[in-house]
């Protein structure tokens, strides 16, 4: 066995202590990307369901809460680098745990690549603009993505951080500016059609909430950075839960204006490819679409980023448990980043691009990619959220309503699993979840081989994975007032 999982700091060689609350939060915000949704989802979720689109993203922040409430009985007790991959190895075992390691490199894996083909989407728009469109192809934005990505990756976590939160912070600045615009450049006047919900259905809401979820996805990876983290016992429980709070709230925010700004162009929001940019126009501000367009292409530089340091630290603990290579457990001796992690991750997540890139467009790519990413964050949130209770019970701090917290969480699960598989969608996304199920099952091959070629590998992972358990910390604020209200609802 080789340095446990547990020795966080110098005994894994990443630098320990290194990143505040601020830095933590923009790891799960640029992961989730509210300027992907504000420009290519929210269109998507509208065409579903209308005016509700708004009360669709409502209705899936507080169903992923639930995940969320059931994450942080984890990330408030132990922290290791990539925390999710032993989080559900702590509660129900280390092959679960192993395999819940081997979805979430998928994910990350398809959203950088939904990030890098958004990147040569906007980039491509960008130059357009300035009246030089339609002459790179595709692979050559990819590659300078993927290399400033490694570069700062590899560089310092702590570098690549800051950049995320700066470069995700301004897109959002600018998307909100313009919203301001549309809500009260003419003064405000209420939408009431959004609010009456006129004209909603319900199985259209039920698959506009199936798409607001897969908008959200991407919270938990600020537990990846557990051993990187000043205080994770408190500042990673509060990244997971603000970060999802507040893009929830800006993709209501955002559903609302985008529906209300072109209620009465000539094409209704989900025919339009580029929404913002037509507010900008109906508002007569068009000179933000060229900032719009810079801020859209480097928040999606930013959701590559973030992907690529989420799976490589993913990589890591599991190479230091020999379920993966050796090298690809070490770290960088100057750096204190998970280098070789690091580079074997990105040269994968440029090459799927770039392969995608000759059978399909680029718009089509990076749909495709984030519905088979999905997949990977529903069975992740699925598995913690059994797990919790499961391993509440073991140390006896189980309570009825962390059971209910569970139950809670699962059904809300159901409803974008259900949604996923009926109605059938259209070739090729009808074949999508049995991809991910070919995938799964390579996973589960590989970790068969690695316990028969190493006796007794998965007592030693869960060994490795108990001696992560850190004592119990004081709960944050926000699950004092929010849990501690479940609380009292429920009974304790």
């Amino acid at each position: 066995m080789q340095v446990p999982l547990s020795s966080v700091g110098k005994s894994t060689g990443l630098r320990s202590n290194s990143l505040a609350f601020p830095e933590v939060l923009a790891q799960s915000i640029a992961l989730i990307s509210p300027t992907m949704t504000a420009v290519l989802i929210i269109p998507y979720a509208f065409s579903f369901a209308g005016p509700g689109t708004w009360l669709s993203y409502l209705f899936g922040t507080i169903m992923l809460l639930f995940v969320v409430f059931n994450l942080n009985q984890f990330a408030r007790r132990s922290t290791a680098p990539g925390s999710m991959y032993a989080y559900i190895g702590r509660g129900l075992g280390a092959r679960w745990g192993v395999l819940s390691g081997w979805t979430l490199l998928w994910c990350y894996l398809f959203i950088g690549t939904a990030g890098m083909n958004g990147f040569a989407i906007f980039s491509d728009q960008l130059l357009t603009a300035l009246g030089f469109g339609g002459h790179i192809p595709p692979f050559v934005f990819f590659l300078i993505s993927g290399a400033i990505c490694w570069y700062l990756a590899y560089k310092d976590i702590r570098l690549s951080s800051m950049l995320m939160l700066v470069l995700e912070g301004l897109s959002v600045l600018l998307i909100l500016g313009l919203a301001a615009i549309v809500l009260f450049g003419h003064g405000f006047s209420a939408d009431t059609s959004q609010f009456t919900l006129k004209g909603v259905t319900l199985p259209g809401m039920s698959l506009g909430v199936v798409a607001s979820i897969f908008s959200l996805v991407g919270f938990e990876s600020a537990t990846a950075l557990g051993g990187e983290t000043k205080n994770p016992l408190r500042n990673i429980p509060r990244a997971v839960i603000w970060s999802l709070i507040l893009t929830g709230l800006f993709f209501v925010v955002m559903s609302y204006v985008e529906v209300s700004g072109v209620r009465g162009y000539k094409m209704t929001l989900d025919q339009i490819a580029a929404p913002l940019n037509v507010l900008s126009e109906l508002y007569n501000v068009s000179f933000l679409k060229i900032p719009l367009s810079i801020g859209a292409m480097i928040s999606f530089f930013s959701l590559s980023l973030s992907c690529l340091n989420a799976g490589a630290r993913i990589i890591f603990p599991m190479a230091r448990h020999t379920v993966f290579p050796a090298p690809l457990g070490k770290a960088h001796k100057t750096n204190q980043t998970p280098a070789m992690a690091i580079t074997v991750y990105i040269a994968i997540m440029v090459l799927i691009p770039i392969g995608l890139s000759l059978v399909t467009d680029t718009l089509t790519a990076f749909n495709d990619a984030g519905t088979l990413a999905a997949f990977g964050f529903l069975l992740a949130y699925f598995l913690v959220s059994i797990a919790a209770p499961a391993y509440l019970k073991r140390t006896g701090e189980l309570r009825p309503f962390r059971i209910v917290l569970s139950i809670l969480a699962i059904v809300c699960l159901l409803v974008p699993t259900v949604g996923s598989f009926y109605p059938v969608p259209a070739y090729p996304v009808n074949i999508f979840p049995y991809i991910f199920l070919g995938y799964m099952l390579i996973g589960a091959v590989w970790l068969f081989m690695v316990s028969r070629r190493s006796v007794g590998i998965m007592e030693e992972i869960e060994q490795d994975m108990e001696a992560s358990l850190q004592h119990h910390s004081r709960p944050t604020e926000e699950e004092l007032v929010v849990v501690g209200k479940l609380e009292g609802a429920v009974g304790d």
